[in-house]
């Protein structure tokens, strides 16, 4: 249908055309109106839907572009809520570890205290009770060098006062 249009608007264009005679040049005017009005709708009729879907792609081209961007605009802030949200989060979570760190350290070291003074402890009644050992040690040793003596000099007289001169020598 559209192609017998098109043929009926290009042989009436060539039969309504001016013959450039002077005969008719009073109704000239009316044959080249028709005459540009036919190309006009020819040229309407070719161009003007290519144009039309041209522009209105283009502007579906530009509205699918600006949608893609307010979805990544709307996406951009709902990650920069939640990047916030996180980082509030995260600074809760290091306030209460460093709370928690607070009180572990005063609770480990409050044992480490506990075991250091029972550790002093143990060490001080060790310490006592080799001095005891070492006491006892030396009071056999010198009673076991004075009954040597008194034993190597048995052969003199000992009394009372001689035995106690000789022990009050070797503990001096």
């Amino acid at each position: 249908m559209s192609r017998v249009l098109l043929l009926v608007l290009m042989i009436s264009t060539y039969a309504l055309a001016s013959s450039g005679s002077a005969e008719h040049a009073d109704t000239d005017i009316i044959q080249r109106t028709v005459n540009f009005v036919l190309f006009s709708a020819l040229i309407w009729y070719l161009v003007a839907e290519p144009v039309k879907n041209y522009f209105a792609g283009r502007s579906q081209g530009i509205a699918n572009e600006l949608q893609k961007v307010q979805d990544k605009l709307n996406e951009s802030i709902v990650n920069k809520k939640e990047a916030l949200a996180k980082i509030s989060e995260a600074e809760k979570f290091a306030e209460s570890l460093k709370i928690s760190s607070k009180k572990e350290n005063k609770i480990i070291n409050s044992k480490i205290m506990l075991q250091c003074d029972a550790d002093l402890e143990i060490l001080s009644k060790h310490q006592i009770s080799l001095k005891n050992f070492e006491q006892r040690k030396m009071v056999r040793h010198v009673v076991e060098d004075v009954l040597d003596k008194v034993l190597a000099q048995s052969n003199e007289s000992f009394d009372k006062e001689s035995m106690a001169n000789v022990i009050l020598k070797k503990v001096a």
